[in-house]
């Protein structure tokens, strides 16, 4: 079975190192290590009262070593349990002290992609309104497209270049790429799951499964001619490749490493963000640009050099 990661980050080390300081809460995560259990049968493995037994999980989902999800039972519902991770890296340096002056981040509006496979319902919008035609697939082609604050669509992917001007002799620790983005339903559906993948030079990097479009209430960004019946704001994600691996935010999602993705080949680095054909969960996606949503940002990619020798 494939090893998942997760590394801490800094400011959450007390968190991480009290759930790990408990006999039973270690024990806990031995017991979930390959099966999924609820809390009657967790506390009656570890001859502990079902109150305690909670009060644990809690910790342990506080820390993000476990996963928690509410299902149906006969008598209302039952809270399962299952293991987030099987290796734990917990930083002594915190990282912004680490990547300072060793960073390169580029900004890429979400409507400057440089090719597009898309499948209607789909459309894009800037700031102040719609560009093109709803649910016309020309429309990805208007020129202002490059003003786009929202695009989305159902199926297929949207293609990004970006420049890689590194300095001479130094080699490249990380890459990652960041953007807020959501499931796609006509008007807004909460609960509407969707598998959307990210590539790297042509190379899967993993995917994330988006639990809805999100609605209902106003994005922080979003303008106000944009009703509440459409979509209003979605999760800031982080896809990342380092040597260990490949990560999305902080939880190892693979092991493709940078050897894979090439840099070295090219002058530029180019994505791949949408929804394969034969996903589980075809639920289309949102893609939100720095004026629309609930983060002030666009595609970001950023690169962590080593330091200079």
């Amino acid at each position: 079975m494939e090893k998942r990661l997760l590394i801490a980050q800094y400011d959450e080390i007390d968190i991480v190192a009290k759930a790990l300081n408990s006999k039973i809460r270690r024990e806990m995560l031995r017991i979930l290590r390959d099966r999924e259990l609820n809390i009657n049968q967790l506390a009656s493995l570890l001859s502990i009262p079902q109150s305690t037994c909670t009060v644990n999980v809690k910790i342990l989902e506080q820390a993000q070593l476990i996963h928690t999800r509410q299902v149906a039972a006969s008598k209302g519902a039952q809270k399962m349990c299952s293991l987030n991770c099987d290796e734990v890296v917990l930083p002594i340096i915190p990282e912004e002290q680490l990547i300072e002056h060793n960073t390169i981040e580029i900004d890429m509006p979400i409507g400057l992609y440089t090719d597009n496979h898309i499948t209607p319902p789909c459309g894009l919008a800037s700031e102040t309104g719609i560009i093109g035609l709803f649910d016309k697939a020309g429309s990805f082609l208007d020129p202002h497209r490059a003003v786009a604050q929202i695009i989305w669509f159902t199926k297929g992917h949207l293609e990004y270049s970006f420049p890689l001007n590194l300095p001479e002799n130094r080699k490249i620790r990380s890459v990652s790429i960041s953007l807020e983005v959501c499931s796609e339903f006509p008007g807004y559906k909460n609960t509407w799951p969707s598998d959307i993948t990210l590539w790297i030079n042509q190379v899967e990097i993993g995917t994330w499964t988006s639990p809805g479009d999100m609605g209902g209430s106003q994005g922080k960004l979003t303008p106000q001619w944009w009703t509440l019946k459409n979509t209003q704001y979605g999760f800031l994600k982080t896809w990342s490749v380092t040597s260990e691996g490949s990560f999305i935010d902080s939880t190892r999602v693979g092991d493709t490493n940078l050897d894979d993705i090439r840099l070295e080949e090219a002058p530029k680095l180019t994505v791949h963000i949408g929804i394969k054909d034969n996903a589980r969960n075809i639920g289309g996606m949102n893609i939100f640009g720095k004026k629309f949503g609930n983060y002030d940002q666009d595609l970001r990619l950023s690169l962590l050099l080593e330091p200079p020798v």
